[in-house]
């Protein structure tokens, strides 16, 4: 199978580069696939794919920009082009721009691609449905939100003009169903990037290391952990140190320079700024525990299975699709009360007073992480894929006949 991926790809800033980048290195590495087309944004450095293991040959296009409105043209291009026998997009609602009129036209993409009968899937990391509009930083507006609503729905349904639709959460899979009313949704797991052969409890000498990740500014915000890991020094005496690690949002420019100006007389916060892909297993390693300071939830997080593959404990907030996912997957962490810096420092403080407990959650996290490698989730995306591919097949023989 000659497969084209249409997504952004690091180094990439465009959200889910990330999550590509591992889908890439295990398609790569399956029997069933002869080629990997990627489908991806323009970015000033080539892209990065050198791996170590052995594979199939990978062709790089590039062939969209952000808030472009020539991507739908410059994508169909480029299948065109290279004559794919399949199509997966790797998506969210703002992938092809935060501009309105861009998102949508990168957004009916599958719907060609189903028109040219080249069998399509598309990977929806979120539904509009389950966001919180004001709270993920979209619009405060209330007429606002409803015109956001008008449009969601509408991309929506003409990205359920694929053939599958791919969601990462059972609850997705309902919500579009009834809602929709389709049969052409499936919940196919996040999956976890890399899973070491055994997890490594031990921390490096010094302070303990109290860390988020991801992009900041919107619905995750790192002022409450700061001050909470402020309450947990006092109360406990531990050293700890506050890491900080990813970039801002995009919709937030200056956001962790204001952070860092604003709270410059606390000690020991480290702000690494971007991570590159060889910097994460060392980041995780190091850290007692990962805090997820949100207010609110956007998907599956990407984050939590790697601080699972990585056997960490975690703090979470007791909310939407983290406490959805630890019902559904069997990960386990301290919860806390999202708009309460004490109740956050509460779930801090259990954790890194306690080695045991740290230990237990982590091992919990590793094995529920160990369940949903990528390489069985990329290949449940191929098995779909020849599922859609004999049907079209039998299609073509009934019509002729």
């Amino acid at each position: 199978m000659k497969l084209a991926i249409v997504t952004a790809y690091p180094p990439s800033k465009v959200t889910l580069n990330e999550y590509a980048y591992h889908l890439v290195k295990s398609f790569r590495q399956s029997e069933k696939v002869t080629e990997l087309v990627l489908l991806t944004d323009h970015t000033p450095e080539g892209k990065d794919i050198n791996f170590t293991e052995n594979g199939c040959k990978i062709t790089v296009k590039e062939c969209w920009k952000f808030n472009s409105y020539a991507n739908i043209i410059n994508v169909t291009r480029a299948i065109n082009k290279t004559k794919p026998d399949a199509v997966l997009f790797n998506l969210q609602f703002m992938k092809f721009g935060d501009k309105k009129v861009a998102a949508a036209l990168g957004l009916t993409l599958p719907l060609i691609c189903k028109i040219k009968q080249i069998p399509t899937i598309v990977l929806l990391h979120n539904i509009l449905e389950q966001v919180d509009l004001e709270s993920a930083g979209f619009t405060s507006n209330k007429i606002a939100q409803k015109v956001y609503n008008f449009i969601g729905t509408s991309l929506t349904k003409l990205i359920l003009k694929a053939d599958l639709v791919a969601v990462t959460m059972d609850k997705y899979v309902t919500t579009l169903q009834e809602k929709y009313k389709v049969d052409n949704v499936k919940m196919i797991p996040h999956g976890t990037f890399e899973i070491p052969e055994k997890p490594s409890h031990q921390l490096p000498k010094g302070p303990l290391k109290v860390m988020t990740f991801g992009k900041f500014g919107t619905y995750k915000k790192v002022e409450s952990m700061i001050e909470a890991v402020e309450k947990v020094r006092k109360s406990s005496g531990l050293d700890l140190e506050i890491v900080i690690a990813g970039t801002d949002n995009p919709n937030v420019p200056g956001y962790l320079e204001s952070v860092k100006e604003r709270y410059k007389y606390v000690s020991q916060i480290t702000f690494t700024g971007y991570v590159e892909e060889n910097q994460v297993e060392t980041l995780f390693n190091e850290s007692a525990v990962v805090v997820f300071p949100y207010t609110s939830t956007t998907g599956s997080s990407g984050v939590l299975h790697q601080a699972g593959s990585y056997g960490k404990a975690v703090v979470m907030p007791n909310l939407g699709d983290l406490a959805t996912l630890i019902e559904d997957e069997g990960y386990r962490g301290e919860f806390f009360e999202p708009e309460s810096t004490s109740s956050l420092a509460d779930a801090i403080e259990a954790i890194v007073t306690n080695n045991t407990y740290r230990v237990q959650l982590g091992d919990a996290n590793y094995k529920a992480a160990t369940a949903f490698p990528m390489e069985r989730i990329t290949n449940m995306y191929l098995e779909e894929f020849e599922m859609i591919s004999a049907k079209q097949n039998n299609f073509s023989k009934a019509t002729v006949i």
